[in-house]
C-alpha cells in the first residue's frame, strides 16, 4: 500500500493510482497524539490494521489526489541518517566504500516544500541527491543481516541536499541544515517492492533531466545497512535512512528553482528552491565536490563488516 498524510493531517491510502481514501478514523485521539505519534502506530500496527484498512478501500470511492494537500510522510522520525558514498560510480568498488553514516536534520520537509539555501560564503553548490530511502518498522539493535528486512517498514523518494565548497570537521553545514531532506510523496509498504536494489530513480531540475541511475549500482545493500547501523545505535518505527546516490548527472540549485524525484514503484513528487544564487550548469563530482572515500580499509575485517 501507498500511505500518505494529506490536509489536516490526515492519514490516506491510495486508490487505483490517483484516489486517495481516508483511513484516519482508524487511529484514536490522533489529536492528542500528534501527527509524529500517529504515522509510528500506523507503521508499528500496520498488520493489524490492514484488513480494516482494506475494508474502507473497498467501500469509499476516495477522492482525487489534485483536491488534496499531501505532507511530509513522516514529520520528525526519531533519526534520519544517511549512507554515506554508497554506490559504485566514478570507479569506485566496495572495497574503496566502508560502511559509515551521516545525520540530517530530523524535521523532514514535504511535497512542494521549500529548501532554504542559506547563502554562507563558502558555498559554490549546492546539489540535490535523488535516493531511496527505506523507513524503519519497528526497533532494531544488533540485528543481523538475515533478520534485517523483518525490520523494514516501506520505501520513500528522499533528496539528500548537500553543500559544496564547505570544509568543516563535521557533516553539519554540508549535510545537516534544516529543509534539506525533502521526501515524498508517500511511504510504499514493503510488500510492493519485490527488490528494492533493481529500481529506476530519476530526477530534474527545473524539467531537465539530472539523475537517472538503477539502485542494482548500491556498494552495501539495505540488509547490511540495517545490521551495521544497528551495532551502534538503537533504530526505531519510523526511523528514515537514506541509501545513498548515484553521483553521475546532479544538477545543482539555486534561487526560484523546481526539483523533482521519482522512483519506480514508488512515486513522483517536487519541491522548490529559495535562497542562494548561482549559474546554472551540471556538475559532475571532482575530488574538491566532496569527501573522497578511504584509500584503503585496515580494520575491514573490525569496523566497516558486518
Amino acid at each position: 500500500m501507498k500511505i500518505l498524510r494529506f490536509d489536516k493531517d490526515r492519514i490516506g491510502i491510495i486508490k487505483n493510482d490517483n484516489l486517495v481514501v481516508d483511513v484516519s478514523e482508524l487511529i484514536q485521539n490522533r489529536d492528542i497524539k500528534g501527527p509524529q505519534r500517529v504515522i509510528e502506530e500506523v507503521i508499528l500496527n500496520f498488520d493489524d490494521l490492514r484488513e480494516d484498512i482494506e475494508k474502507l478501500m473497498n467501500k469509499d470511492k476516495g477522492v482525487s489526489v489534485d483536491d488534496i494537500e499531501i505532507l511530509v510522510p513522516i514529520p520528525r522520525p526519531g533519526k534520519c541518517i544517511g549512507a554515506f558514498l554508497n554506490y559504485l560510480d566514478l570507479g569506485r568498488t566496495v572495497d574503496m566504500l566502508p560502511l559509515e553514516f551521516f545525520y540530517k536534520d530530523n524535521t523532514l520537509l514535504g511535497p512542494g516544500g521549500i529548501i532554504n539555501l542559506i547563502d554562507v560564503p563558502e558555498v559554490t553548490e549546492f546539489q540535490p541527491e535523488a535516493e531511496l530511502a527505506f523507513v524503519m518498522k519497528k526497533s532494531a539493535k544488533d540485528l543481523s543481516v538475515e533478520d534485517a528486512m523483518d525490520h523494514v517498514f516501506g520505501y520513500v523518494p528522499f533528496f539528500d541536499i548537500s553543500v559544496r565548497g564547505i570544509t568543516r570537521y563535521t557533516r553539519f553545514l554540508t549535510k545537516g541544515q534544516a529543509t534539506h531532506g525533502p521526501c515524498g510523496p508517500w511511504i510504499v509498504t514493503k510488500d510492493e517492492i519485490p527488490n528494492p536494489h533493481s529500481l529506476n530513480v530519476k530526477s530534474w531540475v527545473n524539467g531537465e533531466i539530472a539523475q537517472n541511475y538503477s539502485t542494482e549500482n548500491m556498494a552495501h545493500k539495505i540488509p547490511n545497512l540495517v545490521a551495521w547501523a544497528s551495532r551502534f545505535v538503537e533504530l526505531h518505527t519510523a526511523d528514515v535512512i537514506a541509501t545513498g546516490t548515484f553521483h553521475e548527472g546532479r544538477k545543482p540549485i539555486s534561487d526560484g528553482d523546481f526539483l523533482e524525484i521519482e522512483i519506480e514503484g514508488i512515486g513522483k513528487t517536487g519541491f522548490h528552491a529559495k535562497g542562494f544564487k548561482s549559474i546554472h550548469g551540471t556538475s559532475e563530482p571532482t575530488p574538491g565536490s566532496g569527501p573522497a572515500p578511504a584509500l584503503g580499509v585496515k580494520d575491514s575485517s573490525k569496523i566497516t563488516r558486518i
